[in-house]
């Protein structure tokens, strides 16, 4: 019989251990009124398309907009960052429908008081001679570590840890970089990490931030004074640090090698996560596991599915509304201010409707995996769960030397089919009449759409093991479809950064109707105190 390896020994420990655990926790526990629930968990459906980043980052997204809601208000009249009080910080996320009522324990709140106390701390002592673009930088990524480890405060993702070490620590054995010599042990390990955390879990610079803030820092989550005085004098640098180890040229092609390899990993943790108890019965035999691996292989695949549809619609959305919004405050009143162009509407249906009707293709057109790649996927995950005599080697090369002549003919190739895609669309747009400003913004949507289309296509092959071969019209569509995928990239991390719906919700609605939602919770606790007088 196969014997399973240490690592995977390790991790069904760790796995049961934190299973365990869970169990232990005590009220009282924190609730919040059943109907305010209701209409704030509403609102905050509608900010989660507002703001759609994926699935995975609902909660995350939550907490950091609370955060920075209770920074800008109750800081706003002041010098420099207020305490936040945990209690009402977590009843707020409570109402919001993130986190379940009476399902936190209130000893949880004193560990969520004592990260946001570590944060404000942080964000107080940023140097007064930084310019305001650097403070509110900085503000705006401490804010969102902040709401990552107040995230697993109350989430309790243990598993997903001893999953992220088991993966890293196998991975490393089995990676070999071209001129290894080159680069320092410990920059590697970190740029592995990061990319075993963006393939598995698909996690983005916020918490990879905290988790490497975690990793260099022993004490990071209760640092006494000395050790949070020295935190904050070297963690602006640390930041610097990270931003240049998420644009490593290494990181890329690290994250590929971990994207491919990523499967077996992912259902190993589906065993686990069912019946942690189980698990170890069902693993050290080879053909039970078998089994298990075909069948939580499938539950994946069903479940990618609806997953791969809802972020379809979302990002859809989004763009939907944004494009809606765009049409009525910018685009009809500079076409009937300049006299150029007519909204009939024909023009209307395709200024609006192309761009959604090309995430519907894109999203259709998804293939499920092959069945020869499940006969990998156990083949693999068989290799990964057991002893071997001799372990795989995945071998990383540098980086080709570019001919400066070759480069530069290529790019002005690439750019050559831009201007052919982009001219194609005007011209086709120009035979309807299409007003003069339409032109830029319908452009701009439809590459947003096309590169979240593909991004999502992507991420639907996150369960291939076997090798895809690009076919003669697949070279020809990207010859002229990437650039327009490129431009949208590019808008992707600029809408991110100046998402101008999202920034108008928070300071004209969000604040609003978070007031209102804690007069309507009052109002519910006074109404039950007056029935209670009655009986």
């Amino acid at each position: 019989m196969s014997e399973l390896s240490p690592l995977t020994q390790k991790l069904l420990r760790d796995f049961f251990r934190s299973g365990k655990s869970s169990f232990k926790e005590e009220g009282p526990f924190l609730e919040a009124d059943e109907i305010t629930v209701r209409v704030a968990s509403f609102y905050e459906k509608i900010r989660g398309v507002i703001d759609w980043k994926g699935e995975h980052l609902l909660k995350r997204n939550a907490i950091e907009r609370s955060l920075k809601r209770k920074i800008f208000s109750e800081t706003a009249l002041r010098a420099e960052v207020a305490p936040i009080p945990a209690e009402p910080f977590v009843t707020d996320l409570i109402r919001s429908g993130h986190f379940k009522s009476k399902r936190i324990a209130e000893s949880k709140v004193t560990q969520v008081q004592s990260a946001l106390d570590k944060y404000v701390y942080l964000l107080q002592k940023t140097p007064k001679n930084k310019g305001n673009g650097f403070k509110i930088s900085f503000g705006n990524w401490l804010s969102a570590v902040a709401a990552c480890e107040v995230e697993e405060i109350l989430s309790e993702s243990d598993k997903e840890r001893a999953l992220l070490s088991y993966a890293f620590r196998l991975l490393k054995k089995k990676i070999k970089i071209e001129n290894e010599k080159e680069i320092k042990e410990e920059e590697k390990d970190l740029l592995l990490y990061i990319a075993v955390q963006q393939a598995l879990f698909n996690l983005d610079s916020p918490i990879i931030s905290y988790h490497i803030l975690k990793f260099k820092y022993e004490n990071w989550k209760n640092p006494g004074k000395e050790d949070l005085k020295k935190i904050a004098e070297s963690i602006h640098k640390e930041k610097e640090e990270i931003d240049r180890l998420l644009r490593h040229p290494l990181l890329k092609k690290l994250y590929q090698l971990c994207k491919k390899k990523n499967t077996p990993y992912l259902i190993i943790g589906d065993i686990l996560r069912d019946n942690p108890k189980k698990a170890k019965e069902i693993l050290s035999d080879p053909e039970k596991a078998e089994k298990k691996i075909v069948e939580y292989y499938q539950k994946r695949v069903d479940k990618m599915k609806g997953r791969l549809y809802r972020a379809a619609m979302y990002t859809t959305v989004s763009i939907f509304i944004t494009n809606v919004a765009a049409l009525l405050a910018i685009e009809i009143p500079f076409s009937r201010y300049i006299g150029i162009g007519e909204f009939t509407p024909l023009v209307v249906a395709i200024d609006v409707l192309v761009p959604t009707l090309l995430m519907a293709l894109l999203v259709i057109t998804v293939s499920p995996p092959p069945e020869k790649n499940k006969k990998m996927v156990v083949l693999e995950t068989m290799k990964v769960l057991y002893k071997r005599e001799r372990e795989d080697t995945h071998l990383i090369r540098g980086s080709k030397r570019k001919k400066p002549a070759l480069y530069f003919a290529v790019s002005v190739f690439y750019a050559i089919c831009f201007l052919i895609s982009v001219g194609a669309i005007v011209w086709l747009l120009s035979l309807i009449n299409f007003p003069l400003l339409s032109y830029f913004i319908f452009i701009i949507f439809l590459s947003l759409i096309a590169f979240a289309g593909v991004k999502i296509r992507e991420r639907a092959k996150e369960l291939y093991m076997i090798e895809t071969k690009d076919n003669f019209l697949t070279v020809i569509v990207d010859l002229f479809a990437l650039p327009v995928v490129q431009l949208g990239k590019w808008l992707t991390a600029r809408w991110e950064k100046y998402n101008i719906l999202s920034v108008f919700f928070t300071a004209l609605l969000d604040m609003p109707f978070k007031f209102f939602i804690e007069i309507l919770d009052h109002w519910r606790d006074y109404l039950k105190e007056k029935k209670e007088g009655i009986y």
